[in-house]
């Protein structure tokens, strides 16, 4: 493939990838809004916001692999043109059921997006140094989409109805139809192997039941249910493992954790997830309820942490080139853990400027990790299960974001509650209560939520920079392994640290 024609199709591959992560935050505004017009209940708005993430983090393996199996090209289009139909459903959507299966269906459809562009991007570029760049902008649209899914809701919301919000999304994916067949290359495995249907039904069961119960677990006051499903998905996995092990051609290659830097890497992947997703829980709620920004501001705020892990991807080839990429990984993951500490320094009011540069600093550092690291995963596998390795990378990401806003998340409240002495069980009700007092009681109210929320606040930074400064170890201290299988390896694991 020409350098130029590889460029192009790069530019439409794009489009999938910043629009999945889109739609995993754009209805964080549009959500009252359309819950009012069709009527939604509580646990109705529950499930149209969390039905998406739910489907696309339960079905990334399978279609991983499945993309390795019938074609990568063939499953995007499948994908995009399903996208494109299902997001007009849900923007014409006249009752919550109907939304709620459409979000659903839009899960399916994003699954098949995040594994195949990955992919096909190893497929796409041959030169080492290329291929890293470009696997930085593929992670760099991530986590931009993830940033700007708020503001772009806002936006349209501020001009249009809430259907707007799907709607965005459809001429981006008639562009992949239409440009996709002459930009992109076909690639199958033909050893990639059957689509066991066992392994699709426990990996589905596994993460779909864990990533449920660690969401409820922070919403719900007596968890059993959730507990339950923890337990009952924890089981699952043990099978799903115990399956993949037996199998000739398992549905995920459990045996390339025997790769310690694919190891690491993976373990890297999810514990940054926890901590930046608790980090940006706690923040998020600090901008609205402690510093009194609207939702609208706290999005346009918050952005820089999307931002900055952007800006960390794209910078993240030239400092490995320079530094090797074990030392770039772990010099920005203690960029993190100073940015985190930032946090923990937070007064209170008057705070922004902290807060700001914090965020920034923090999510800059976990660009290296993100960009070198999806890299190497992908690189160690060969080209024929480059999907499978793609889709191991995803869902670190999905486990790693589900498991920061339960578990830092609960560590919050729990501060939290232990400051305020068992008046209040939360920011917002102490917000929603105070407006109902005489004006002495409820200021006092706001104020003493608001000086215990700060600290809940500080010990989630404190815990984040915990985290990045041992996953900083740990990348320091891997050693190449013995490769389980032949791969084509990334210039970034082969420069020496």
């Amino acid at each position: 493939m020409r350098v130029n024609r590889a460029w192009w199709g790069l530019t439409i591959l794009m489009m999938p990838t910043f629009l999945v992560a889109v739609d995993l935050t754009a209805l964080l505004l549009a959500l009252p809004r359309l819950s009012a017009d069709l009527g939604a209940t509580n646990i109705q708005q529950l499930w149209i916001s969390d039905s998406y993430g739910l489907l696309v983090a339960g079905l990334v393996i399978t279609m991983g692999t499945l993309g390795d199996r019938i074609g990568r090209r063939r499953l995007l289009m499948i994908g995009g043109a399903a996208f494109a139909v299902l997001s007009v459903v849900a923007a014409f959507a006249v009752s919550p059921l109907m939304l709620i299966v459409a979000r659903a269906l839009l899960g399916v459809a994003g699954a098949t997006l995040a594994p195949s562009t990955l992919a096909l991007i190893m497929n796409m570029f041959r030169d080492e140094g290329e291929r890293g760049r470009a696997i930085a902008i593929w992670a760099s649209c991530q986590f931009t989409g993830g940033a700007l899914g708020p503001v772009l809701s806002g936006f349209l919301l501020q001009h249009f109805w809430w259907g707007s919000v799907f709607l965005a999304a459809v001429p981006a994916m008639l562009l992949l139809l239409l440009a996709g067949p002459f930009l992109l290359p076909e690639f199958r495995g033909d050893r990639a192997g059957r689509l066991d249907p066992v392994s699709v039904g426990l990996s589905l069961a596994a993460v779909l039941l864990m990533v449920y119960g660690v969401k409820q677990s922070t919403v719900e006051s007596v968890p059993v249910v959730p507990l339950v499903a923890l337990v009952v998905g924890g089981l699952t996995g043990f099978l799903f493992v115990r399956r993949q092990l037996r199998l000739e051609a398992p549905l995920l290659d459990l045996r390339l954790f025997h790769h310690r830097p694919f190891t690491a890497v993976i373990v890297a992947l999810v514990f940054a997830g926890v901590a930046m997703a608790g980090t940006g829980l706690l923040v998020t709620q600090y901008l609205q309820n402690v510093l009194g920004f609207s939702p609208v501001a706290s999005a346009l705020l918050f952005a820089p942490m999307g931002l900055g892990v952007a800006v960390g991807t794209m910078a993240a080839p030239a400092l490995a080139r320079r530094t090797g990429q074990r030392a770039a990984i772990a010099g920005g993951l203690v960029g993190s853990a100073l940015g985190s500490l930032l946090l923990v320094g937070v007064p209170g009011a008057g705070a922004l400027p902290t807060v700001m540069i914090g965020i920034t600093v923090l999510a800059l550092g976990t660009g290296p990790l993100f960009a070198l690291g999806t890299g190497l995963v992908v690189g160690s596998v060969p080209p024929e299960r480059a999907g499978s390795a793609a889709s191991m990378s995803e869902t670190g990401n999905y486990l790693g974001g589900s498991l920061g806003f339960a578990l830092l998340g609960v560590v919050a409240a729990v501060v939290y509650d232990s400051r305020m002495g068992g008046t209040s069980d939360s920011l917002a009700g102490a917000v929603a209560a105070s407006q109902h007092l005489p004006s002495g009681q409820g200021a006092e109210l706001l104020h003493n939520a608001r000086e215990a929320f700060t600290v809940s606040l500080h010990v989630t930074g404190l815990i984040s920079a915990i985290i990045f400064a041992g996953l900083a170890v740990l990348i320091l201290a891997m050693r190449p392994g013995t490769r389980s299988t032949p791969a084509t390896v990334p210039e970034y694991e082969t420069t020496p640290a």
